[in-house]
Formats: C-alpha cells, sequence, structure tokens
C-alpha cells in the first residue's frame, strides 16, 4: 500500500512538473511569459556543436556515396549493419569487368594480339578492384567510424543534457513566474487590509512568496549545475575536430595510397602493351601487301604496289613470327628498347629506352622471355619491352 501511495505522488507529482512546463513553454511563445537567456559563451558552444553535428553527416554520407555509388549495396550494408551481421562479399565493378576481359581472352585466343591484351587488361583491372576493396576497408575504419562514433553517441549525450537543460530552465522560469504572482497577490492584500479575515490572506500570501522563493533558489541551483554540464560537454568539440582532423589525415593517405597503386598498374599495363601497335602496324602492312585492286587499271595497281613498299621500307620492325623464329634458332639478333625497365632480381637485365641490345634465346626459356646482352653484362629481358630491327 504504501509503494502504491509513492508511486501515485511520484506519478503526480511529474505530471504537475510536466504541466507547468508546458504552460511556461506555450506562454513564452505567445509573448506572455519571461524567458531566461543563457549565457552568450554557451549559445556559441551550442551553436558550433549544430554546425558540427550537421555537415559531419553530410560529409559522412558523401563519403558513402564515394566509397560505394550504388545505393542499393548502402542500403544492403545498412540493414546488415543494423542486424548486427556481416554483409554478404560481393565482386565489385573493376574485378566483374576484369573477369570479363579475361573470360573474352581466353575465348579468342591468349595467343592472338587482342586476346592476350584483353587477359592483361583484365589482370589489371582485378588488382585495380583489389585496391578499391582496401581502400574503402581502409577508409571506413580510420574515417567513417569516427565520424559515425561522434553522431551516435558523443552528440547524442549532448543532446540529451541539453533537453535537461532547456527542462531545467523552463523549471526556473515557471517557479519566477509563481514566485512574482505570489508577490503581486500580496500587495494587493496588504492594500486592502480592511478586516481581520483580510489579515489573514496577507499572511497566506507572505507564506506563499516565501514558499516560491525557496523554489526560485532550487530550481537556479540546478538550473545552474545542468548549463555547467552542458558546458563541459559542447567544449569537448574541440576535442572532437582535432581527432577527425586526425581521422581526415588517414582517408587522404589511404586515398594517396590508392591512386598511386592504380598509377602504378597502369603504367605496368601500358608498358606491356607498348609492342601492340608495331604489330598491328605489321599486320596492316601485311594486308596492304596482299590485297588485289579491284579496279583493271595498271596505273593504280602500280600505286598500291608503290605504297606498300614505301610502308615497308619505312618500318624496321620485324614480324611477330621474327620472335618465334629466334627463339627456336640458336641465332642472335639486334634489338631496340622500347621503354625502361628495372631488372627485378639478378636474373635479370635493367633496360633503358631507345637502346639497341643483342637478344637471344636459351633451350627451356619462358616464351615471353629472352636474353639480353649488352658489352659484359647479360641477363632476362621481357619481349614485350623490345622491338627486333632488321
Amino acid at each position: 500500500m504504501n509503494i502504491m501511495d509513492f508511486n501515485v505522488k511520484k506519478l503526480a507529482a511529474d505530471a504537475g512538473t510536466f504541466l507547468s512546463r508546458a504552460v511556461q513553454f506555450t506562454e513564452e511563445k505567445l509573448g506572455q511569459a519571461e524567458k531566461t537567456e543563457l549565457d552568450a559563451h554557451l549559445e556559441n558552444l551550442l551553436s558550433k556543436a549544430e554546425c558540427t553535428k550537421l555537415w559531419t553527416e553530410k560529409v559522412m554520407k558523401q563519403t558513402e556515396v564515394l566509397l560505394q555509388p550504388n545505393p542499393n549495396a548502402r542500403m544492403e550494408e545498412f540493414v546488415y549493419e543494423k542486424l548486427d551481421r556481416k554483409a554478404p562479399s560481393r565482386v565489385n565493378n573493376p574485378e566483374l569487368l576484369g573477369q570479363h576481359m579475361i573470360d573474352a581472352g581466353n575465348e579468342f585466343g591468349p595467343g592472338t594480339a587482342y586476346g592476350n591484351a584483353l587477359i592483361k587488361c583484365g589482370e589489371t583491372q582485378k588488382r585495380i578492384g583489389a585496391a578499391d576493396r582496401e581502400l574503402i576497408q581502409t577508409a571506413a575504419i580510420n574515417f567513417l567510424t569516427p565520424l559515425r562514433n561522434f553522431i551516435e553517441g558523443d552528440y547524442k549525450t549532448i543532446t540529451r543534457e541539453r533537453k535537461l537543460l532547456q527542462n531545467k530552465r523552463l523549471d526556473l522560469d515557471a517557479a519566477k513566474t509563481r514566485l512574482r504572482k505570489a508577490k503581486v497577490a500580496e500587495a494587493r492584500a496588504a492594500q486592502l487590509n480592511l478586516s481581520p479575515p483580510e489579515e489573514n490572506n496577507v499572511m497566506v500570501w507572505a507564506e506563499e512568496v516565501t514558499k516560491s522563493e525557496q523554489e526560485v533558489r532550487i530550481a537556479q541551483s540546478e538550473f545552474d549545475r545542468q548549463a555547467e554540464i552542458t558546458r563541459l560537454l559542447l567544449e569537448g568539440i574541440s576535442s572532437t575536430h582535432a581527432h577527425h582532423l586526425r581521422c581526415l589525415n588517414d582517408f587522404v593517405e589511404a586515398q594517396m595510397t590508392y591512386y598511386a597503386q592504380c598509377y602504378q598498374y597502369m603504367l605496368d599495363l601500358q608498358k606491356q602493351l607498348g609492342s601492340f601497335p608495331s604489330t598491328f602496324l605489321a599486320n596492316n602492312n601485311q594486308s596492304t601487301t596482299t590485297c588485289v585492286p579491284s579496279s583493271s587499271n595498271t596505273t593504280t595497281a602500280a600505286s598500291s604496289v608503290s605504297v606498300t613498299a614505301s610502308l615497308s621500307s619505312l618500318s624496321n620492325v620485324a614480324a611477330p613470327s621474327s620472335f618465334g623464329e629466334l627463339k627456336s634458332s640458336s641465332g642472335s639478333r639486334k634489338a631496340r628498347v622500347l621503354y625502361d625497365y628495372d631488372a627485378a632480381n639478378s636474373t635479370e637485365l635493367s633496360l633503358l629506352a631507345d637502346e639497341v641490345i643483342t637478344v637471344y634465346s636459351i633451350p627451356g626459356m619462358d616464351s615471353d622471355w629472352l636474353m639480353g646482352e649488352r658489352g659484359n653484362q647479360k641477363g632476362k629481358v621481357p619481349i614485350t619491352y623490345l622491338e627486333l630491327l632488321n
């Protein structure tokens, strides 16, 4: 029974407090009640916190869009995160493109120029996809997670304490309003002062004023205490900015690593494909040589033969089969280096673009390599970096 009485009294007190706050808030909005203003420093801190929260959300959301442009995939990841389950691993766009290129190259034939090029491009795209996956993981851990922790953790605490401060401020202003009304009633009762009953009214209002003054002192104390708690939390926003700055540096470093990897992958791919234009030129020359002119005009036919001879004389590049002939023979040839090449180990020979070296094959050597010789230096060199000379 006592517990029930306690609960009823507490419920009634809470209801009274809520009603008092609602009345005070409504009267403030209507301009019928005074409002205690927060000090300028606290207002500035509140404004800074709101600004930080607003722009942190925008930066976080746009970073998520940058890392994962597919909105459906982002929604799926969000659902799995809320369910506290790991999202299934999916193939990203560069990896998917790379796999299609590799499959196409194998279908067209790895021995053909186009098929070989497709396979090399596909392998590079898959490397870029792996680098993209690593960037997303690193950015999520070092950048997005700290921002999300601020929004869902620190700022929620600030919001809760700020709401509590607002309630304490309404309680204070409501207590001030009751005190002001009690003083006005006391003054009116004192002015009448006609009979003993009126004297009793004066005493009643005097007691009400004393009680209201006590309530104001208590409300003012609680408001000041809550304002100090809120201020201390808000001053931590500067530390939050410093922490987010370090996270931003980590994000930029992850992007720098990603773009450097992509650049190196594409540079290596470009070097590997460097010999293909000369191959296509040789193929075009062969096609021109075997082309039969549709016109019976002798002059036109002679001109065609002349152009073919001119193109052949301009090119000192051996046909692709020359590499095969060189590897099947025991002889050696001169070759011009197309690009700089850094030896990966002591069995390889470093190369400089436009230098001329001697190349030859040895039994059992990989089809993509030849032995290169420059003076007393010798070592393996990649065929795609060479151009055989006549």
